[in-house]
């Protein structure tokens, strides 16, 4: 996101079956520590259950041996689709498509931190618990998380 300080970048993790997102983080920079916090905030949730697989792109970042290693530390899986693919992370491009189109245009990011707040608004104000998901059947992804937890707990 470009705002008068230079550009923020964002890191998420995103259950495919709710569509919410588990875990963010956000920087200056775009190095893979940025990417590992995002996945430390989701582990931190106790929603990110072992054996589960992170689907990435194919870039540097996910690639290298670093990052490997800090997800077989975390006992996820991590799975690098072909060159090409564009359903590896489809997901995750919807996201930051709506982010881009249907919020942050409405502001002015002078900041940095005006930009953090901006879209901690939209995880954590809208998008989890109030944006009416087409692929869900127009519900929130906390709504259908929530519900999937339940239905797991009473099985």
């Amino acid at each position: 996101m470009r705002t008068w300080e230079g550009f923020l970048y964002l890191a998420t993790v995103i259950d495919c079956h709710s569509k919410a997102v588990l875990g963010w983080a956000m920087a200056d920079h775009y190095r893979t520590e940025l990417i590992k916090d995002a996945i430390r905030m989701a582990a931190g949730t106790g929603l990110l259950q072992p054996a589960a697989v992170f689907h990435p792109d194919r870039g540097s970042n996910y690639t290298s041996d670093e990052f490997g290693r800090f997800l077989t530390g975390l006992r996820v899986r991590h799975p690098v689709g072909r060159t090409g693919v564009r359903y590896d992370n489809a997901i995750a491009e919807s996201f930051f498509s709506a982010i881009k189109n249907e919020w942050l245009p409405r502001f002015v990011c002078t900041t940095r931190a005006k930009a953090k707040r901006q879209v901690i608004r939209y995880i954590e104000g809208f998008c989890n618990h109030r944006r009416l998901h087409p692929a869900l059947g127009y519900r929130p992804p906390l709504d259908v998380l929530n519900e999937s937890l339940s239905t797991r707990a009473a099985a």
